[in-house]
């Protein structure tokens, strides 16, 4: 008998289930920042993190932090955590990192876009419509980073 070799597996790729890791909302100045007239300046601080939580199987989490400030006053600060849990098979592992710390992210964007925004309505501030991120871009930037950055040098003794 001739031994019969294995088809490659197929590469899976999916979303098993998406959520609100994560969710707050302060207003230090209220009830007085509704009285300002002048419009604040907003800061978006955008971060990721993936962690196997399975064999094949993958936490991603994407962190949204808004703030709000006329002057130094903060008139808001809201964070996010929106995390997916995506299966993620028959892929070679070179392939895994880019695929969590890019194509989950843009999957889980458009989820931590609304509910931002839809926190920050509720507070009675004007909706901040988050504008798109291009995390390929910010993933490559990351990695052009790590390979100038100079090997950690080990002190004698």
């Amino acid at each position: 008998m001739s031994e019969q070799q294995q088809p490659a597996q197929q590469p899976v790729f999916s979303i098993e289930k998406i959520y609100v890791k994560d969710l707050s909302l302060e207003s230090p100045n209220a009830p007085h920042c509704f009285l300002e007239r002048d419009p604040a300046q907003i800061e978006v601080q955008i971060g990721t993190a993936g962690s196997g939580v399975g064999e094949g199987t993958f936490e991603v989490v994407l962190t949204v932090t808004v703030t709000a400030k006329i002057g130094d006053k903060t008139q808001f600060l809201a964070e996010a955590a929106q995390a997916g849990i995506f299966v993620i098979q028959g892929v070679p592992n070179e392939e895994i990192e880019p695929i969590v710390a890019v194509a989950c992210p843009n999957i889980l964007f458009p989820f931590v876009r609304e509910t931002i925004s839809d926190v920050v309505s509720r507070a009675g501030f004007p909706p901040v419509l988050l504008a798109p991120v291009n995390f390929e871009s910010i993933y490559r930037q990351r990695i052009e980073a790590e390979q100038q950055r100079p090997p950690h040098e080990v002190p004698i003794q």
